[in-house]
Protein backbone atom coordinates (compact mmCIF):
# COMPACT_ATOMS: atom_id res chain seq x y z
CA UNK A 1 0.00 0.00 0.00
CA UNK A 2 1.10 3.29 -0.99
CA UNK A 3 1.11 6.33 1.32
CA UNK A 4 -0.63 9.45 -0.80
CA UNK A 5 0.88 12.67 0.32
CA UNK A 6 -1.66 15.21 1.83
CA UNK A 7 -2.56 18.52 -0.14
CA UNK A 8 -2.94 21.19 2.50
CA UNK A 9 -4.96 22.66 0.49
CA UNK A 10 -7.50 19.68 0.43
CA UNK A 11 -7.55 19.85 4.13
CA UNK A 12 -8.20 23.51 4.76
CA UNK A 13 -11.17 22.78 1.47
CA UNK A 14 -12.32 20.14 3.64
CA UNK A 15 -12.84 21.71 6.54
CA UNK A 16 -14.42 24.76 4.70
CA UNK A 17 -17.15 22.28 3.34
CA UNK A 18 -17.82 21.14 6.71
CA UNK A 19 -19.35 24.47 7.01
CA UNK A 20 -22.57 24.04 4.13
CA UNK A 21 -25.38 22.84 5.32
CA UNK A 22 -26.82 20.21 2.74
CA UNK A 23 -29.15 17.68 2.65
CA UNK A 24 -29.12 14.33 3.02
CA UNK A 25 -29.96 11.84 0.38
CA UNK A 26 -29.93 7.93 -0.22
CA UNK A 27 -29.38 7.36 -3.94
CA UNK A 28 -30.85 3.92 -4.83
CA UNK A 29 -31.29 1.24 -7.96
CA UNK A 30 -32.24 -1.49 -8.37
CA UNK A 31 -29.97 -4.41 -9.95
CA UNK A 32 -32.75 -6.47 -10.96
CA UNK A 33 -34.64 -7.43 -7.94
CA UNK A 34 -31.95 -6.46 -5.88
CA UNK A 35 -31.65 -2.41 -4.33
CA UNK A 36 -28.22 -0.73 -4.03
CA UNK A 37 -28.25 2.49 -2.37
CA UNK A 38 -25.31 4.97 -1.32
CA UNK A 39 -25.75 7.93 1.19
CA UNK A 40 -24.67 11.41 -0.20
CA UNK A 41 -24.90 14.84 0.70
CA UNK A 42 -23.92 15.89 -2.55
CA UNK A 43 -27.63 16.73 -4.28
CA UNK A 44 -29.26 19.18 -5.69
CA UNK A 45 -32.09 20.82 -8.19
CA UNK A 46 -30.54 21.65 -11.14
CA UNK A 47 -33.61 22.96 -13.34
CA UNK A 48 -37.64 23.87 -13.09
CA UNK A 49 -38.03 23.41 -16.35
CA UNK A 50 -37.36 20.62 -17.04
CA UNK A 51 -37.19 19.24 -13.74
CA UNK A 52 -34.00 18.04 -13.18
CA UNK A 53 -31.30 16.85 -10.19
CA UNK A 54 -27.77 16.61 -9.63
CA UNK A 55 -26.24 14.42 -8.01
CA UNK A 56 -21.95 13.48 -7.64
CA UNK A 57 -21.11 10.10 -6.63
CA UNK A 58 -17.58 8.67 -5.87
CA UNK A 59 -15.98 7.28 -9.43
CA UNK A 60 -15.12 3.89 -7.42
CA UNK A 61 -19.24 3.39 -6.08
CA UNK A 62 -20.64 0.25 -7.26
CA UNK A 63 -24.22 2.17 -7.21
CA UNK A 64 -22.24 4.18 -10.05
CA UNK A 65 -21.78 1.35 -12.48
CA UNK A 66 -25.49 0.21 -11.53
CA UNK A 67 -26.78 3.82 -12.77
CA UNK A 68 -24.43 3.71 -15.99
CA UNK A 69 -26.16 0.20 -17.25
CA UNK A 70 -29.52 0.72 -15.89
CA UNK A 71 -29.60 4.58 -16.84
CA UNK A 72 -32.21 5.26 -13.77
CA UNK A 73 -32.05 5.59 -10.18
CA UNK A 74 -34.17 7.49 -7.27
CA UNK A 75 -33.35 10.08 -4.67
CA UNK A 76 -34.67 9.33 -1.22
CA UNK A 77 -34.37 12.95 1.26
CA UNK A 78 -34.22 11.29 4.87
CA UNK A 79 -35.85 12.60 7.50
CA UNK A 80 -34.53 14.13 10.46
CA UNK A 81 -35.01 10.69 12.46
CA UNK A 82 -32.73 8.81 9.81
CA UNK A 83 -29.30 9.83 10.81
CA UNK A 84 -28.48 5.84 11.40
CA UNK A 85 -29.75 4.73 8.19
CA UNK A 86 -27.53 7.50 6.22
CA UNK A 87 -24.61 5.73 7.91
CA UNK A 88 -25.36 2.64 7.35
CA UNK A 89 -25.69 3.25 3.38
CA UNK A 90 -22.33 5.67 3.52
CA UNK A 91 -20.79 2.28 3.83
CA UNK A 92 -19.08 -0.37 1.69
CA UNK A 93 -21.21 -3.97 1.02
CA UNK A 94 -24.20 -5.47 -0.23
CA UNK A 95 -26.36 -5.71 2.78
CA UNK A 96 -27.33 -1.88 3.27
CA UNK A 97 -30.91 -2.78 2.78
CA UNK A 98 -31.21 -5.93 5.25
CA UNK A 99 -33.68 -4.46 7.82
CA UNK A 100 -34.65 -1.02 6.01
CA UNK A 101 -38.44 -1.01 5.11
CA UNK A 102 -38.40 0.03 1.41
CA UNK A 103 -40.80 -0.34 -1.80
CA UNK A 104 -40.85 -0.64 -5.30
CA UNK A 105 -42.26 2.95 -7.05
CA UNK A 106 -41.54 3.10 -10.69
CA UNK A 107 -39.21 0.02 -10.66
CA UNK A 108 -37.10 1.74 -8.46
CA UNK A 109 -36.15 1.56 -4.62
CA UNK A 110 -38.18 4.03 -2.40
CA UNK A 111 -37.18 3.84 1.19
CA UNK A 112 -40.02 4.31 3.72
CA UNK A 113 -41.09 7.33 6.03
CA UNK A 114 -38.41 9.58 3.65
CA UNK A 115 -40.47 12.73 2.96
CA UNK A 116 -39.09 13.63 -0.74
CA UNK A 117 -38.55 10.80 -3.00
CA UNK A 118 -37.66 11.67 -6.89
CA UNK A 119 -37.50 8.80 -9.55
CA UNK A 120 -34.99 10.06 -12.17
CA UNK A 121 -33.55 9.35 -15.73
CA UNK A 122 -29.99 9.81 -16.13
CA UNK A 123 -28.96 12.07 -18.86
CA UNK A 124 -25.70 13.02 -18.55
CA UNK A 125 -22.41 11.64 -16.80
CA UNK A 126 -19.49 14.25 -16.11
CA UNK A 127 -16.02 13.96 -14.62
CA UNK A 128 -15.28 15.89 -11.70
CA UNK A 129 -12.26 14.82 -10.28
CA UNK A 130 -12.53 11.67 -8.25
CA UNK A 131 -16.53 12.01 -8.25
CA UNK A 132 -18.77 11.75 -11.68
CA UNK A 133 -21.32 14.11 -11.45
CA UNK A 134 -24.85 12.59 -13.19
CA UNK A 135 -28.03 14.83 -14.01
CA UNK A 136 -30.97 13.28 -14.20
CA UNK A 137 -34.68 14.44 -15.81
CA UNK A 138 -37.14 13.62 -12.87
CA UNK A 139 -39.68 11.70 -13.97
CA UNK A 140 -41.98 11.20 -10.67
CA UNK A 141 -42.01 12.79 -7.46
CA UNK A 142 -43.83 12.03 -4.14
CA UNK A 143 -43.66 14.14 -0.55
CA UNK A 144 -44.57 13.83 2.60
CA UNK A 145 -44.64 16.20 5.64
CA UNK A 146 -41.38 15.66 7.65
CA UNK A 147 -38.54 17.44 9.23
CA UNK A 148 -35.23 16.81 6.46
CA UNK A 149 -32.24 15.29 7.98
CA UNK A 150 -29.62 17.77 7.20
CA UNK A 151 -25.59 17.48 7.09
CA UNK A 152 -23.62 20.59 9.00
CA UNK A 153 -20.19 20.74 10.62
CA UNK A 154 -19.43 16.93 10.22
CA UNK A 155 -22.63 16.12 12.04
CA UNK A 156 -26.33 15.51 11.34
CA UNK A 157 -29.19 17.54 12.45
CA UNK A 158 -32.41 19.72 10.89
CA UNK A 159 -33.66 22.83 9.55
CA UNK A 160 -34.78 25.68 11.99
CA UNK A 161 -36.41 28.82 11.07
CA UNK A 162 -34.62 31.41 12.20
CA UNK A 163 -35.53 34.18 14.20
CA UNK A 164 -35.05 37.49 11.56
CA UNK A 165 -37.37 34.84 9.11
CA UNK A 166 -40.08 35.00 12.22
CA UNK A 167 -39.97 38.28 12.48
CA UNK A 168 -40.13 38.85 8.55
CA UNK A 169 -43.61 36.25 7.92
CA UNK A 170 -45.05 37.79 10.83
Amino acid sequence: MTNRTVDPLEVIFRDAMAHGCTPVAVITALDGERPHGTTVSAFMSLSMTPPMVLIALDDRSDLLELIRATGRFAVNVLNSEQGDLAVSFAKKGPSKFDGVEWSRVRALPRIEDCPVWIACVAEELVSGGDHTIVTGSVEAVETRASSPLTYHDRTFGTHAISESRLEESA
